[in-house]
């Protein structure tokens, strides 16, 4: 057996260690080495490259919390995943970008690479895409983005759109104005909203008009010039909304469009915009399009393990009705 030894100091001991020590029971798992600390020396014990790469795990978690980050499961996990791929390293780069701070005081960041790269494409282009499954801060990431350019005067007004479409329900007529009607549809927007901005803020510079929350619909006829508009549920237009949509943004603006491919809600017989536009666009260059993975998932850890679960299922789905149609064209094929 191969052993090493760490110093762990002991005012980080409980922040990457975890409640009951559940962080390194993690480790010890997932890389199959007994970890063993005595006061402020931590002996890790195994087969010398899972040693090694527990090692690389810790150390960083120390780095981190050096630095006064409150290390959460997602962290941990992360930095496993990070080792597997030999990149341990690139979690202490992550905690450099920070954003914007929500009104709790709370540093908004991105927390995985794919994550930094939807950030940095943001940055870089006028119009960028990003697709990927539920939790990997697609949304909450260009809101983020949106408020601080509006805090830096770099745009004149924000405005956060999304289809009104319902996920797989019908609520029937709903009560009150108009705008009370499409509210319930646009009530992600807002509490994100709320959480950076605060309510009073957010809701003196949207009776200012310099914040807007409105339906897609709202958006046909308009040229949204010096904007930061973020469309949200994106795989729920049309092809003919989303070209209304990007044909609408204009001198000044940047445009987010955020989406989930494996979250339709549209007619099953129905192409979804999101899907053309990626296609039709992929090729110009002044357009980033960003795919995030489960692996970029940074909600509780069984989100990520729900989404893995359902990619493995519907790739299993796929594979089976490939072959069952590939057997039908063949017994057709031998009838003729």
């Amino acid at each position: 057996m191969y052993e090493k030894s760490i110093v762990v100091p002991l005012e980080h001991a409980q922040n990457v260690f975890g409640q009951y020590d559940s962080y390194m029971k993690k480790i010890e798992q997932t890389f199959h080495v007994t970890l063993i600390l005595r006061e402020d020396k931590l002996k890790i014990i195994g087969q010398e490259m899972e040693v090694n790469k527990a090692l690389d795990v810790i150390m960083n978690l120390i780095l981190l919390s050096r630095r006064g980050v409150t290390i959460a499961e997602q962290n941990v996990d992360y930095a496993i995943s990070l080792c597997f791929q030999d990149k341990t390293q690139e979690i202490l780069e992550l905690d450099k970008d920070i954003i914007c701070h929500t009104i709790q005081g709370k540093p908004i960041k991105p927390k995985t690479i794919g994550q930094k790269d939807y950030i940095q494409s943001i940055m870089d282009k006028m119009i960028v895409f990003g697709i990927g499954p539920a939790g990997t801060g697609k949304t909450f990431l260009a809101m983020a983005m949106a408020i601080q350019a509006f805090k830096n005067n770099e745009v004149n007004r924000i405005i956060m759109t999304r289809p009104a479409i319902e996920a797989g329900e019908k609520l029937g007529f709903l009560p009150g104005d108009l705008q009370s009607k499409v509210d319930p549809y646009l009530r992600p927007l807002y509490d994100a909203l709320y959480e950076i901005m605060g309510a009073d803020t957010f809701l003196k510079n949207m009776e200012k008009g310099l914040i807007e929350v409105a339906p897609l619909a709202y958006m046909r006829g308009r040229t949204l010039d010096h904007a930061f508009i973020v469309l949200d549920e994106a795989q729920n237009t049309t092809p003919a909304q989303m070209k209304m949509f990007l044909t609408r943004i204009g001198f000044g603006s940047k445009a987010i469009i955020t989406g989930d491919l494996t979250q339709k809600d549209i007619p099953r017989d129905m192409k979804s915009g999101l899907e053309e536009a990626v296609k039709v666009l992929g090729d110009i260059p002044e357009i980033g399009i960003c795919h995030l993975s489960n692996k970029d998932v940074v909600r509780h850890p069984l989100v990520q393990k729900i989404v893995t679960a359902y990619d493995n299922y519907e790739k299993k789905q796929s594979k089976q009705q490939y072959y069952k149609n590939a057997n039908r064209k063949e017994k057709k094929n031998e009838r003729n």
